[in-house]
């Protein structure tokens, strides 16, 4: 077995160890500047909420099953986070138009609210991080991160 700090690591090896180390970074410094930044906007949605009132508010209307496929979490997972914030007043559920025995989740006027609030202030906080890059860079950065997260997401999910 080789690692990035080995003579036998080639090129790829190195280059993907790097990867994996920043992305482990990136996820580590990305929570903690999220509860460390001065503003309470950051936390008026947990991180479950905000990326399922994101998905609600770009795809529409969904049920369970769509949400957990979309989010690749297991439908439990989903079902009870979906409780939770119905219990806050962020989602409300309605019968399934095509299925009435199911039911689709909408965000409600609270939590898209809720959602534009830290989206604002997450947004800030990129631009002050970012400050410094130059407007390609920042670009560059924004495409690079849309091409590695549709390739985790087109990856085959094992439940």
């Amino acid at each position: 077995m080789t690692d990035d700090h080995t003579p036998e690591a080639g090129p790829d090896e190195i280059t993907l160890g790097r990867i994996e180390t920043e992305v482990a970074l990136l996820m580590r410094f990305g929570e903690a500047t999220r509860r460390a930044s001065g503003t309470a906007e950051h936390r008026v949605l947990d991180r479950a909420a905000y990326v399922i009132l994101r998905h609600l508010d770009a795809a529409g209307p969904q049920n369970v099953s769509a949400l957990a496929a979309k989010l690749n979490l297991d439908g439990s997972t989903v079902t009870r986070q979906v409780s939770a914030m119905q219990r806050d007043g962020l989602v409300a559920r309605t019968p399934d138009p095509a299925d009435g025995r199911g039911t689709v989740i909408s965000p409600t006027a609270a939590g898209l609210s809720r959602m534009t609030a830290v989206r604002a202030a997450r947004t800030r906080l990129y631009g002050e991080i970012l400050g410094g890059w130059s407007p390609d860079d920042r670009d560059t950065l924004a495409e690079l991160l849309q091409r590695f997260n549709q390739a985790l997401e087109s990856r085959p999910r094992s439940r």
